[in-house]
């Protein structure tokens, strides 16, 4: 991912995360995925808003994306910046990976295949979410310790 700067800039609001995951709050993988990524992000890079979301819905319309169309994880690179970049699937699960950096790096390795089969990969999990993981009935509020990480709940 070279072409996207991943340097620490104040956002918009004043905050210093400069990347915003967007995902389905009802869905119990995406939701397992923002624990995992709270839990290995001292630094703070990343911020959360779930895809039902007024931010999640108006920033899908701005790029040109299904705002009901809940399949599918994104990660806005350098939100709140004058160039903000749209990352979507297997792009966006590789770019939060290794930004995390430590042993999720290694999910570099996974570049080698075809970015249309890491996407297919990605789709037949996406697709069995609900089935496999579970959902809940409304989107879950953060624990306290990182409400701040969490726009628009």
């Amino acid at each position: 991912m070279n072409e996207v700067r991943r340097e620490r800039s104040r956002n918009a609001d004043g905050t210093t995360g400069n990347h915003l995951i967007l995902y389905d709050g009802v869905c119990a993988l995406c939701n397992g995925l923002n624990r995992f990524v709270l839990k290995r992000d001292a630094a703070g890079v990343f911020r959360f808003a779930s895809l039902q979301s007024n931010l999640g819905q108006s920033i899908l319309r701005a790029h040109g994306k299904d705002p009901g169309s809940l399949e599918t994880l994104y990660v806005v690179v350098n939100h709140g910046s004058k160039s903000p970049v749209l990352l979507s699937k297997s792009g966006a699960a590789l770019f939060i990976l290794e930004t995390l950096r430590g042993p999720w790096r290694l999910a570099t390795v996974l570049r080698i295949f075809p970015r249309p089969l890491l996407d297919w990969a990605y789709q037949l999990v996406a697709r069995n979410r609900y089935t496999v993981f579970g959902r809940y009935d409304h989107c879950l509020m953060p624990n306290s310790k990182y409400r701040s990480r969490f726009i628009d709940v």
